[in-house]
């Protein structure tokens, strides 16, 4: 059972990125998602987040209208659209799956996500 995080890179300020996240060993229809991202220093930080059936996004304000989140149940996989991306922007990028419901507005505390992909480096260079 595992998550798969894939797509990092090195990119000019202004490029775009697209992350996946596949799952093996569990389907992920009955998990709510989020993308973190964690730079040298910080605490995980939780940016992005889809319900179990992609009706219902949630974004960080400071990543609003730039990265937008979707998933392909048939694929087992979620995705991470990062579009204008910016030197603040750089970091070790994760997914991670918890069994809850969707809940507006927020990102659930760090120990409810029971899968953690293993991180993807994403380097924006100014």
């Amino acid at each position: 059972v595992q998550l798969q995080a894939s797509g990092g890179g090195l990119v000019q300020t202004g490029g775009s990125l697209r992350l996946s996240c596949a799952a093996s060993g569990f389907t992920l229809d009955d998990y709510t998602i989020a993308w973190f991202r964690q730079a040298p220093g910080w605490g995980r930080e939780g940016i992005s987040q889809i319900s179990s059936s992609g009706s219902n996004t949630y974004y960080l304000d400071s990543v609003k209208g730039r990265f937008t989140i979707s998933r392909d149940n048939a694929k087992n996989t979620v995705y991470l659209q990062m579009n204008s991306l910016r030197p603040e922007d750089t970091a070790v990028y994760y997914c991670a799956a918890a069994r809850r419901q969707y809940v507006f507005g927020t990102i659930f505390p760090l120990d409810d996500y029971v899968y953690w992909g293993q991180g993807t480096q994403v380097t924006v260079s100014s």
